[in-house]
């Protein structure tokens, strides 16, 4: 035999094989209901040929004439045969007694070698009472002096309208049993051979019924991080299997989506790390050269020294903003709850608005505000929203010429923020990555004061944090326009950041 058998085999019956707990299971319950077929066989069948038996000795009975049996004597008629000449009589086992009114028992067998089993006058008294009274007496089992089991019938003797005996004819069971044992023996033979032609012909179609499992057990074996994009086929003709491969593709399809999410949070991670890393070094860069400076006696020359202190602090502005930033970026990724309250966003807009022309110097602000837009919001982070979308618009027009257009319009559940400068614009590469950390497109765009780029990527955190969206348009030398709009029907749940 060779090995790959050996081991299919070993496979096979193994317990802890779902083969082998099938065939096992299968074979057992099988082996069960021939049993209880045999058991139900030979109950009802013994009674079936008991039944027989004792109908055919009444049969039997009945065709003798019964002034036979009126006396127990030979008829007058000498040239009549005498009835005890008939083979009834003759049959071996079998005995007949005759049973007067009196109580008298003459057994009219010959030749036979087991004595009739006999009741006491009470008991045949009780069993004449029945027959006159017409009532059925099928047959009974009774045991002889000798211990010999015996099936007995009973039928009066004589006229029907005269004082009559009883005839009892009873016969030995052994053959009765052998012939019971014998269909048992048949039926159990027959039992082995049906279950052995099942283990035969149970084992290929077993092997056959299971081959898509083993096909879905075959694909889990085969898959790792480098093979998630596999699928096993969703139909192959079994419910439960077809579950299972549906359950499997779909776990596949989440850990791929989970790789993939991982290897583009792996990075921007890095990305990330660089990027930061890059805008601390460059002031902090700048800060170890001014003390270099300073330490080789420039510290002395009060021009020089204001101009480093003032360089440094600028730089160290730059360190500090870079950081709060970082730490609210960070703060968001947390994900943290925040409580909600009504806002009326027209009035916060008329609240920021001195403050906004203080920053706008002299450039022209034109607010077109919808009255009473309110809803459930975090009044200080859509301060913060507005507040950058707002300096980003000043950073990016002229001090002199510029414009800023805000308008608030509420549309359905809706409300709409527009903030619009005639500024330099974006050009169409760089509006995908606009929202991205660290992303800044100084090519296209004239900056006076240098960002680290984490602003608008604030803003659009805070925005999808109030489950709404953030829209621009840009046009080279035609101005940038942002778009916000905001649920304003209650939220069923809205994570808000701290």
């Amino acid at each position: 035999m060779s090995k790959y058998r050996l081991a299919s085999m070993t496979r096979i019956f193994a317990p802890r094989s779902l083969r082998y707990q099938l065939l096992f299971r299968s074979l057992l319950i099988l082996a069960v209901l021939f049993l209880l077929i045999g058991v139900l066989q030979y109950i009802f069948m013994k009674d079936f040929v008991f039944q027989n038996k004792a109908e055919s000795l009444q049969s039997q009975i009945m065709a003798m004439p019964k002034e036979w049996f009126t006396d127990g004597t030979v008829p007058p008629d000498r040239h009549q045969r005498d009835p005890r000449d008939s083979p009834m009589f003759y049959q071996p086992g079998l005995s007949i007694v005759l049973i007067d009114p009196n109580g008298v028992t003459t057994d009219l067998s010959k030749d036979t070698e087991v004595n009739a089993p006999l009741l006491s006058a009470e008991g045949y008294e009780q069993i004449r009472t029945q027959l006159q009274a017409h009532k059925n007496i099928e047959y009974k089992i009774m045991n002889n002096a000798e211990g010999i089991e015996q099936l007995v019938v009973y039928r009066m003797a004589g006229p029907p309208n005269k004082a009559q005996g009883i005839i009892q004819v009873s016969t030995v069971t052994d053959s009765l049993k052998q012939l019971l044992m014998t269909q048992l023996a048949i039926f159990a033979g027959l039992s082995i051979l049906a279950l052995t032609a099942g283990l035969a012909l149970y084992l290929p179609l077993l092997r056959r019924t299971l081959r898509p499992l083993s096909r879905v057990v075959t694909a889990a074996e085969q898959t790792d991080a480098g093979s998630l994009t596999k699928r096993i086929p969703a139909s192959q003709g079994q419910e439960e299997i077809d579950r299972l491969s549906d359950a499997f593709n779909g776990m596949l399809e989440r850990l791929e989506h989970s790789f993939e999410i991982e290897r583009k949070t792996t990075t921007k991670m890095r990305r990330f790390v660089a990027d930061a890393s890059h805008e601390l070094r460059t002031p902090l860069t700048s800060i170890h050269g001014f003390l270099e400076v300073l330490l080789r006696g420039a510290a002395a020359n009060p021009d020089q020294l204001y101009r480093a202190l003032s360089s440094m602090f600028l730089e160290s502005n730059r360190i500090n903003k870079l950081v709060e930033d970082l730490l609210v970026l960070a703060k968001l990724d947390q994900d943290p709850l925040l409580q909600l309250a009504d806002t009326k966003l027209d009035e916060l807009l008329i609240e920021m608005e001195p403050q906004l022309q203080l920053l706008a110097g002299s450039r022209k602000i034109a607010f077109t505000l919808a009255p009473h837009v309110r809803g459930q919001f975090h009044a200080d982070k859509l301060k913060q929203v507005i507040l950058n979308l707002f300096l980003n618009a000043i950073q990016h027009t002229d001090s002199e010429s510029g414009l800023i257009r805000i308008s608030l319009a509420q549309h359905n559940n809706q409300a709409e923020l527009i903030i619009s400068d005639n500024g330099s614009g974006i050009q169409a590469a760089h509006l995908p990555h606009l929202f991205e950390r660290f992303y800044r497109s100084e090519t296209s765009r004239t900056r006076k004061n240098g960002g680290a780029g984490l602003g608008l990527a604030i803003t659009k955190s805070i925005v999808d944090a109030h489950k709404g969206t953030i829209i621009v348009d840009s046009q080279p030398g035609s101005g940038t326009t942002f778009r916000i709009l905001l649920p304003t029907a209650p939220p069923s749940q809205i994570n808000i950041r701290d």
